[in-house]
């Protein structure tokens, strides 16, 4: 369920949406470091600054998510979307897949928009990512048999491993991983109520 042997081609053509996610995420971090684009000036636009969204620029409650300045940073939410991703991908369809990562994330960005101070400035993938966590502890709580036993074996490990994680690494935004977790128990457990979701 969590094993990659798609070709890199049969990747692309299979997951669609978190190829294109991965892209953004190398795209913007290529602007922000290549010397044509001003570093800083995309930082500034795109960045979560918790004053600048109180000052109506919304758009930081999204944009962040998008957005990684280390390059290690980069690579790790980049290889767990390429880990976790796709079997939700696949089992959630591809609208609803960007619906339930863009609501993990701006969840996990409104958390933190009124748990820390004005000047707070947050940025990468990591919440959305906890929300992907999210809606598969959902299943596995609440219709674990729509996951196969592999999956199930994998999944609650590796969150509670992250979760922890969580609190011994600097730097990290733990209200964001947190909240977004919890966004994407959330919006699973209302995903259950509508509809059957299959791996």
């Amino acid at each position: 369920m969590f094993v990659r042997t798609e070709s890199f081609g049969q990747f692309l053509r299979s997951y669609p949406v978190v190829s294109s996610i991965i892209a953004i995420h190398i795209l913007i971090f290529l602007m922000m470091h290549l010397p044509i684009f001003p570093h800083n000036w995309i930082l500034e636009l795109l960045a979560g600054v918790n004053l600048y969204i109180q000052q109506g620029e919304y758009w930081r409650l999204v944009t962040p998510i998008f957005v990684h300045v280390a390059f290690a940073h980069l690579l790790f939410n980049s290889f767990s979307l390429v880990l976790f991703g796709p079997a939700l991908e696949k089992a959630l369809g591809k609208i609803m897949f960007i619906i339930v990562y863009l609501a993990s994330g701006i969840g996990a960005n409104i958390a933190t928009l009124y748990i820390h101070p004005p000047y707070y400035t947050h940025i990468g993938a990591s919440g959305a990512i906890f929300g992907l966590f999210g809606v598969y502890l959902a299943v596995l709580f609440v219709k674990k048999d729509a996951m196969p036993l592999q999956g199930r074996q994998v999944i609650l490990p590796i969150a509670i491993i992250s979760v922890v994680l969580t609190f011994f690494q600097p730097g990290v935004n733990i209200t964001g991983h947190i909240f977004g977790l919890i966004s994407g128990l959330l919006i699973g457990r209302i995903l259950l109520h509508f509809r059957s979701i299959r791996f």
